[in-house]
């Protein structure tokens, strides 16, 4: 099953596809909606309760959001769903293709590097 890169050229985040890359949106603007430049990784403890085997030893590292994104890959699925979104945005919005890669963004931070 294939699997495509996330890179950053001139400040804008790109994602692989079969049909060459897609612009996703501005790097700038993918860190200021997570929240700035790192992000510490945390696990609440009804988490930890719910799992007790998770492994949460990667818990208090800070990593960099910018390393998290380049070191993301996707499924051709989520290509296909991020390409068929909107890339422009309406009013101070952020288009819908940054707001999904961003979600995913999210999910990944969320769930830590163990």
């Amino acid at each position: 099953m294939s699997r495509y890169e996330t890179f950053i050229e001139d400040g804008t985040i790109h994602v692989g596809s079969p049909d060459g890359p897609i612009a996703v949106g501005g790097l700038d603007t993918a860190i200021e909606v997570v929240g700035g430049p790192s992000w510490t990784i945390t696990y609440s403890e009804e988490l930890k309760a719910r799992h007790p085997d998770l492994n949460t030893s990667d818990e208090g590292l800070t990593v960099d959001v910018t390393d998290m994104i380049n070191g993301m890959t996707h499924s051709e699925q989520f290509v296909e769903t991020l390409s068929a979104q909107p890339a422009e945005a309406s009013d101070d919005d952020i288009s819908p293709r940054l707001g999904l890669f961003v979600g995913k963004l999210l999910e990944n931070l969320d769930s830590g590097v163990a």
